[in-house]
């Protein structure tokens, strides 16, 4: 009985283990893209809520109001702004935080 040759490159079956190998070695670098800082779009929708929230959150703790945050802020989701807002406003309570004078 003879043992299985190594498929060749210019074969059928060896472009397709070529392939094969190719996509393998494709998926395990690809996480490696984080750590290279490349942005993806799941990781910039994050970064856009996580602003918007701390910006509702500032427009709660200097008094000011959701029209004026959102006035003001006008590329940030108002859905972000609006939960930041609230989650703000719901810890202030709860802590009995007095808001802040805004200086400006």
């Amino acid at each position: 009985m003879l043992a299985p040759t190594p498929p060749q490159a210019d074969t059928p079956r060896g472009r397709r283990a070529a392939w094969l190998l190719a996509v393998a070695l494709t998926a395990t670098t690809l996480p490696g893209c984080d750590m290279l800082g490349i942005d993806t779009p799941a990781k910039q929708a994050e970064r856009r809520e996580a602003e918007g929230k701390a910006i509702g959150a500032a427009c709660r703790h200097t008094q000011r109001s959701l029209e004026d945050c959102y006035a003001s802020n006008p590329k940030a989701s108002k859905a972000a702004i609006f939960a930041g807002w609230r989650e703000m406003d719901e810890y202030m309570r709860e802590n009995d935080i007095p808001p802040a004078t805004p200086t400006a």
